[in-house]
């Protein structure tokens, strides 16, 4: 018997060997490229009436002379990316190929947006991948008309992916955009963050050549390519070297360097920043600020479909010491952390087994230490321990769509709080505008307009509904599988690490955490790439979770309004302004001009049969929270009180014509500290797709989970896990700096007008007023507007 098993195990491996050299030479299987471009733009028409909405809607707002708010996605993969190749084998539920030109297609005519970027992972852009892009994105805006008024605007990039397995070696994953796209304005390649390229085990890259078919094979050639190209050799001027080869920046400040070489127009946009999937735990963006580069990475994704990275709660998922050392935290405020669960598992396990109170405690002790130790990997100190016996572990309580295994210290919220005080009289912050975006890996820009097909509007999949057995969908393609014949009694630490790093990830929970995605807005004076462009780097932008609701906030007085996104310099009161209008409902199926560039076939493989398709009505808004965040005055300066989430609540008047409040902070003069404000404007409750409770909790009487049901890659894929939540927008800051009031002449008091006044209020857009009357405006003296400086002007 045993002979027989080894002989079966010796033909299939020499069978995968077999397979992966006639992929790698060539013989089998066929190059990436990209496909054929739907060649007709969309209509003036669609455009005009998009615009006439908006601008009826800004009217009734009492918005003076708006510019355009246009919508786009920032953060968009194609089968050009290693990870969406393999997402989108057969074999793993996916569709196949994803090329550039579907997601040209996609968001010209399915999604309908503004503007897009391509970010496939530099990681594996090979030098002709990386050919390919460029020509797919140049093609696609030469479909898009008028350069000074064109239907969509594709901008380049790539996606700079690091991954390391402990704090101090991560950094997170970042998009790297360019204005332009001639020759003499993008680089001659991507830059990659290691020189390592990811890769899979020898023996799982056969098995997929093996048993995925045609695209499997394609798969084993694409590694083969990404494999075979030559590095860059190190400490060579970025101009002068060859363009043939694999470019790598292992650390931000590497990166930086590299694009100040270049000289060239860009953004870089961090991503995920408190997504645990694969960012260890413990993970800090206080080591990032020292190299903070304020001039290029001056906006943040606080919302994809891998969920939000936006708040910053009382509990962290590890305790540190001062000399760096991590330990278990506690349970609090409905946070149970995984390192605490894995010392529970282990105690009930022990006690199972028959071994005594004191040397359970002690292996439950022993637990949540390998865990913390293990960081991104904890759960595979646990062999044996099924899936469902975290429970909610590790999961953010009482958020909207959070990250999966929730990194306090990389939220939105921690990053505005926190200094650096390196340099005492200048301390050192990030100022970041916020957008969504979606984090697609099927091609599909702006993902978020409608709720349906979840194995191809976000990464989750499902297994297929014909497998009655239910089998993960692909799991151990990416190492997620913990089988052992029974649970493990006593936890066992991880001693070695590196390799795969997808061999790290928590897949199964992980997948009831993937959502549609994001999209970012900007407040445009027109539609060209300069005037978009303009709006990003001016960080008048904001995020919405999908939809395309409308906000403006702007710090007001009685001259001027002064846009989200803007720094300025106070003595006095700062009054703001919000003003805000739902998404438009949407109605089923594609609009005709939408079927008439693509035809009834391509509609069903690029859009699956439903597009953006916006009715008359406006969703209502359910209220309006704002914000504050006082930013650190010394670096031992607690956070718990500095971020106040929600700081004020504006209940929104029920109806379709939007919402207007005001508002002043009259503690800013007293506090004399630095402020930061943000508005988010909440739509009414919808069905979403992992909308709340992904993990399908059973609470006890105390509020507990005792027990979950993952909507995930174990529950059939044309189940699109839908649950009520509501949709939002995120507006970009406005940063308040206090400033010292400079002595004024005396000047007689104004004549106040008589009745009664407010200092906050709410009201519709009809004026009438919703709990209090307008309050007055106090004059804001004092106030310096500090723009950005453009660079490359």
């Amino acid at each position: 018997m045993l002979k027989k098993t080894l002989g079966a195990l010796l033909l299939l491996l020499v069978g995968g060997l077999c397979w992966l050299y006639a992929a790698g030479s060539g013989w089998l299987g066929t190059e990436e490229v990209d496909g054929e471009m739907t060649q007709t733009p969309r209509s003036e028409e669609t455009k005009s009436e998009f615009a006439s909405a908006q601008s009826k809607t800004a009217s009734d707002l009492g918005v003076d002379e708006p510019k355009q708010i246009l919508f786009g996605d920032f953060h968009v993969h194609t089968t050009f990316s290693f990870d969406a190749f393999l997402q989108n084998l057969p074999v793993a539920g996916g569709a196949g190929t994803r090329p550039p030109s579907d997601a040209c297609d996609f968001a010209r005519h399915c999604s309908a947006l503004d503007f897009w970027s391509i970010n496939d992972h530099a990681e594996n852009l090979t030098p002709r991948l990386w050919k390919e892009t460029v020509e797919s994105v140049r093609e696609c805006n030469a479909l898009a008309g008028d350069p000074a008024n064109p239907d969509l605007v594709t901008y380049l990039g790539w996606e700079w992916s690091h991954i390391g397995d402990r704090p101090e070696n991560h950094y997170g994953h970042k998009n790297v955009v360019f204005l332009g796209t001639d020759d003499d304005q993008i680089p001659s390649r991507p830059i990659s963050s290691r020189a390592d390229l990811i890769d899979l085990p020898f023996l799982a890259r056969a098995g997929v050549a093996t048993l995925g078919g045609d695209r499997g094979r394609d798969f084993a050639r694409f590694l083969s390519e990404v494999i075979d190209a030559p590095f860059c050799p190190a400490n060579v001027p970025v101009r002068d070297l060859p363009t043939d080869c694999v470019e790598a920046a292992p650390t931000p400040e590497i990166l930086y360097a590299k694009l100040d070489d270049w000289d060239l127009p860009s953004i870089v946009i961090p991503h995920g920043t408190a997504w645990g999937i694969y960012t260890p735990a413990g993970s800090d963006w206080r080591k990032q600020l020292p190299g903070h580069d304020p001039d290029r990475q001056t906006l943040l994704e606080i919302y994809s479909g891998h969920g939000s990275s936006e708040q910053l709660p009382r509990w962290r998922e590890v305790e540190i010491a001062s000399d760096g050392t991590l330990t278990c935290a506690a349970p609090k405020d409905g946070y149970r952390p995984s390192c605490w669960q894995a010392g529970e598992l282990i105690r009930a396990r022990c006690l199972e087994v028959g071994e005594t109170d004191e040397e359970c405690e002690s292996r439950a002790i022993d637990a949540r230490q390998n865990y913390v130790d293990a960081y991104q990997a904890g759960w595979k100190t646990l062999p044996g321990h099924e899936t469902n016996a975290w429970l909610d572990a590790g999961q953010a309580p009482d958020m909207f769509q959070p990250a999966f295994n929730f990194r306090p210290r990389g939220s939105a919220q921690y990053m505005l709080a926190i200094r650096n005080f390196d340099d005492p009289e200048n301390p050192k912050r990030f100022d970041f505008g916020f957008i969504g975006s979606s984090d697609n890996h099927t091609a599909h820009p702006g993902t978020g307009y409608k709720e349906f097909g979840r194995g191809e509007m976000s990464d989750g999949r499902g297994r297929d509904p014909d497998d009655t057995d239910g089998g993960t969908a692909g799991g151990g393609l990416f190492g997620s599988s913990n089988d052992a014949d029974e649970p493990a009694a006593k936890s066992v630490p991880i001693t070695e690490r590196g390799g795969n790093p997808l061999s790290l990830f928590e897949i199964e929970r992980a997948s009831a955490y993937f959502v549609t995605g994001g999209l970012v807005a900007v407040h445009s004076e027109g539609r060209s790439r300069e005037q978009i462009w303009d709006a990003l780097e001016r960080k008048e932008v904001y995020a919405t979770s999908g939809r395309r609701t409308l906000l403006w906030f702007d710090l007001v007085d009685e001259e001027s309004e002064t846009p989200m996104g803007s720094t300025v310099e106070l003595s006095t009161a700062p009054r703001f302004r919000v003003r805000a209008a739902g998404s438009f409902e949407q109605k089923p199926g594609c609009p005709p001009d939408a079927i008439a560039a693509l035809g009834e076939e391509r509609v069903q493989h690029v859009c699956a049969g439903e597009c953006y398709h916006p009715g008359d009505e406006r969703r209502p808004l359910e209220r309006i929270e704002i914000v504050r965040i006082r930013p650190q005055n010394r670096e031992d300066e607690p956070l718990d009180d500095l971020v106040e989430d929600p700081w004020r609540i504006f209940p929104c008047p029920r109806s379709e014509a939007g919402c207007t409040v005001e508002f002043t902070d009259e503690e800013f003069p007293d506090e004399a500290r630095d402020t930061v404000y943000y508005a988010r404007a909440i739509e009414k409750e919808a069905p979403l797709i992992h909308g709340s409770n992904p993990l399908g909790c059973t609470w006890d009487a105390e509020g507990r989970c005792i027990e979950i049901s993952p909507c995930g890659s174990n529950t059939p894929r044309d189940d699109d896990c839908l649950s009520k939540a509501e949709p939002r927008a995120w507006s970009s800051p406005i940063y308040v700096d206090y400033a010292a009031a400079t002595p004024a002449p005396e000047a007689p008091e104004p004549k106040q007008p008589s009745g009664d006044r407010s200092s906050e209020s709410s009201r519709d857009a009809g004026g009438d007023l919703v709990g209090g009357t307008l309050p007055s405006r106090r004059a804001s003296s004092g106030r310096i507007r500090r723009p950005r400086q453009r660079r490359n002007p």
